[in-house]
């Protein structure tokens, strides 16, 4: 009988007696086994998969979350400064930083982790290709950044939202995102340029203050910063995230100046005109105070420079000069001269010499022959001459101050004595800088105090000097808070350049008020300082600084040259009231560097400028004038409006009107253009340019130098350039509305003013 065939293995082993024992194997046990060895294995896997899954599922999940974790700085818009009519001077707009995480900016081999080197290396020439394209940046610079092992490199700060649009239209397209980051940021800018550059100062790449107002008040503008902690995927897009935070910044403030930025243009002009025809080496500054508050309406300087491009200058040779000499010149120029630099003031400093004899009692206005002068004085061996060598004998104390005669002043130095003199100049503010910024303690403005001798080191010599203004220095803004406190009944005012604190967040308004210091003089004291300033303009070293239908009180000064020091230059100043009767303006102005060689005296450098400010500012703040007629003594006629008019009919309107027409158009053609324009008072004679659509080509002239001449010769040589004049006064002209060698279109109308001249 055949046997039946098993899946069966038999193997022997020896039993412990030697003999051999069968055992006989299944293969399907085997396979039980590695099935039941297999589903315990599966079993285990679910089970983990379900732990991770359900148990242990939303701490992963968050886990991978935080991985992806993003936390940004949200940036405070910095404060807005505006002027005291609402104008905005220094601003703050949303702008964006670019940055990258270089390490991220990788492709990956096909199923691996690797990096694939090569098309790592293509994307990141890629990048680089559209970062150096879309910010105008250096190609093997930007490739360097892109490529570097850093996990955060800044490609470009404070960029514009039409750029950021481009990049996202760029990444978009390219399906670039990872390693490339967009974030917030704000940028500074200066609407007005060049206006109060000095004051207001600039900031840095970081929105931080670095110079001027922007520095001292930086804490106040700037504000805190914000934090937003989110979760970000490859591309960008936010993922949910219930630890998501968000903590607003905290926005900086906003200031308003006392400065107005029609008047602060306007001494800006006049300031640039006047340092630009007296070539003033060492540049100028123009100070106008509101006595009654201390208000600070304009305080320029010259030379200034662009805020919104403040490391680059717009002068000869920047670019061949060495970064040192660029660095110098940087400083010299940002610096605020009215404060930051002392000058000996000279003439202008009589004024506080005769307020303590006033107010002393040593002297009074108009007691005659209390003062003598030969032309000179001699103290302790030493011979100080005056400014009228032939001397001007027999003098009362207004008539030294009409005169601005040193000798005079010196006897009244030494009737006074230093001590008492030291008295009132402390008392007028020169021991102590004037805290005109002081509104917070973030900063320093770089105020400086005044220099003067110690009073144990005055001897003879030394009184005598300082009597009439010289060796020893102030800064402008000393010198300009004493004036004011003449014009405010005695009060010395600290200066004020911030009015109002506005928080941003909450609209809260603090309003910084006018602070009284001290009464330094009596109102009977300043009254009659003020006739007697009042009588200088009228009719003493003052007179350009006359303004028609206005009271001008007011005093030169002629610094000479300190050559012990190296010294070879003069500094010519000029202080003045306004109006004397009821006083609201007070302006000095100070031109620095001026060769001896030229004309370099306060009388005829800077009272022109006082007059030609003035004129401008008392009409805008609406000062009531006693000007009833022109001063010209030539009769006008507004010129009428020929637009849309053939040349035919147009030149027999304007030559009937008494003026000289000129045209290069056809007697056909119809005007599109005149000039001057419509509605202007011009004088018999004047030229009127007519223009076509055709012929529309302005032509320019170089503005000559008309100061010195007479009327008769200022109207032939602007006549001789086409050009229009409307005057005031008699005599020579003394300024002139367009600085001397600018481009000016033909049939522009020139303004000058004459005077009588003036003995030096």
């Amino acid at each position: 009988m055949e046997k039946k065939k098993t899946n069966s293995v038999t193997k022997f082993n020896k039993s412990k007696n030697g003999s051999k024992v069968r055992k006989i194997y299944s293969i399907n046990d085997r396979l039980g086994r590695m099935l039941i060895v297999f589903f315990l294995i599966l079993i285990l896997l679910v089970f983990r998969i379900g732990w991770l899954q359900i148990v242990q599922g939303s701490e992963l999940k968050e886990s991978m979350y935080r991985q992806l974790t993003t936390s940004k700085t949200i940036s405070p818009k910095r404060g807005t400064i505006y002027d005291s009519t609402g104008k905005a001077l220094a601003r703050s707009a949303q702008v964006d930083t670019v940055s990258i995480d270089p390490t991220k900016i990788v492709v990956e081999q096909e199923n691996s982790n690797d990096i694939d080197e090569e098309k790592t290396k293509a994307l990141k020439e890629k990048v680089a290709k559209a970062f150096s394209e879309i910010f105008d940046l250096d190609y093997e610079e930007t490739l360097t950044k892109v490529s570097s092992d850093s996990t955060n490199v800044t490609i470009a700060k404070k960029v514009e939202n039409d750029v950021i649009q481009e990049l996202e239209a760029w990444m978009k397209e390219n399906d670039i995102y990872s390693g490339i980051n967009i974030d917030e940021d704000t940028k500074r800018y200066y609407p007005y340029d060049n206006l109060a550059s000095n004051l207001i100062g600039f900031c840095g790449t970081d929105n931080q203050g670095l110079w001027g107002l922007e520095l001292k008040w930086n804490d106040i503008l700037t504000g805190t910063p914000g934090k937003v902690t989110s979760a970000q995927d490859a591309v960008q897009d936010l993922i949910p995230y219930e630890d998501e935070t968000y903590i607003a910044p905290q926005n900086g403030n906003d200031i308003t100046l006392t400065i107005d930025a029609n008047i602060q243009a306007i001494a800006e002009k006049y300031l640039k005109q006047a340092c630009e025809e007296n070539n003033c080496e060492d540049g100028g500054n123009v100070i106008i105070m509101d006595p009654n508050t201390g208000d600070i309406l304009a305080m320029a300087t010259y030379p200034d420079y662009n805020l919104n491009n403040p490391f680059t200058l717009e002068v000869d040779g920047w670019e061949d000069m060495s970064s040192e000499e660029q660095n110098t010149l940087l400083q010299e120029t940002w610096n605020n001269r009215a404060i930051t630099s002392t000058y000996e003031p000279g003439s202008v400093f009589k004024i506080i010499t005769a307020a303590a004899g006033l107010e002393e009692g040593i002297a009074d206005a108009d007691t005659a022959g209390v003062f003598s002068c030969d032309g000179h004085e001699k103290v302790s061996g030493i011979t100080i001459n005056c400014s009228d060598l032939s001397g001007h004998g027999k003098l009362s104390l207004r008539d030294a101050l009409k005169y601005s005669c040193n000798p005079a002043f010196i006897q009244l130095g030494q009737k006074i004595g230093a001590a008492t003199l030291y008295r009132y100049y402390d008392a007028f503010g020169f021991f102590n800088t004037t805290g005109f910024a002081d509104i917070g303690d973030s900063g320093s403005s770089g105020e400086r105090s005044g220099y003067f001798w110690n009073l144990n080191d005055v001897g003879s010599v030394e009184l005598a000097t300082m009597s009439f203004g010289q060796r020893f220095r102030v800064t402008p803004l000393q010198m300009v808070t004493a004036v004011a406190a003449i014009a405010n009944d005695g009060v010395l005012m600290q200066p004020r350049i911030a009015k109002e604190i506005t928080n941003t967040d909450t609209g809260a308004v603090t309003t910084i008020e006018p602070v009284e210091v001290r009464q330094v003089i009596s109102k009977e004291t300043s009254d009659t300082l003020l006739d007697m300033l009042e009588t200088v303009v009228e009719s003493g070293t003052g007179r350009y600084a006359q303004v028609k239908g206005y009271s001008i009180a007011g005093k030169t000064g002629t610094s000479e040259p300190d050559y012990t020091s190296g010294d070879d230059k003069y500094v010519a100043s000029f202080a003045a009231i306004t109006p004397v009767e009821s006083p609201e303006l007070v302006i000095l102005v100070t031109l620095y560097g001026l060769d001896g060689e030229g004309s370099h005296s306060g009388s005829s450098v800077a009272g022109p400028v006082v007059s030609q400010i003035l004129s401008e500012v008392l009409p805008y703040l609406e000062i009531p004038s006693t000007a009833t007629s022109d001063d010209s003594g030539e009769e006008t006629t507004t010129l009428s409006n020929v637009k849309n008019r053939t040349i035919a009919e147009a030149k027999k309107i304007i030559e009937n009107q008494g003026f000289e027409c000129e045209t290069s158009g056809n007697s056909d053609d119809i005007v599109s253009e005149q000039m001057p324009v419509a509605g202007t008072e011009l004088i018999e004679g004047s030229i009127v340019k007519l223009y076509t659509e055709d012929s529309d080509t302005r032509v320019s002239q170089t503005m000559p130098n008309l100061k010195g001449m007479t009327l008769s010769e200022a109207k032939a040589a602007l006549k001789n350039k086409n050009l229009n004049i409307k005057y005031t006064g008699s005599g020579k002209v003394t300024s002139q509305s367009i600085t001397a060698g600018s481009s000016v279109e033909e049939g522009t109308v020139v303004e000058v003013v004459l005077q009588q001249e003036i003995e030096e």
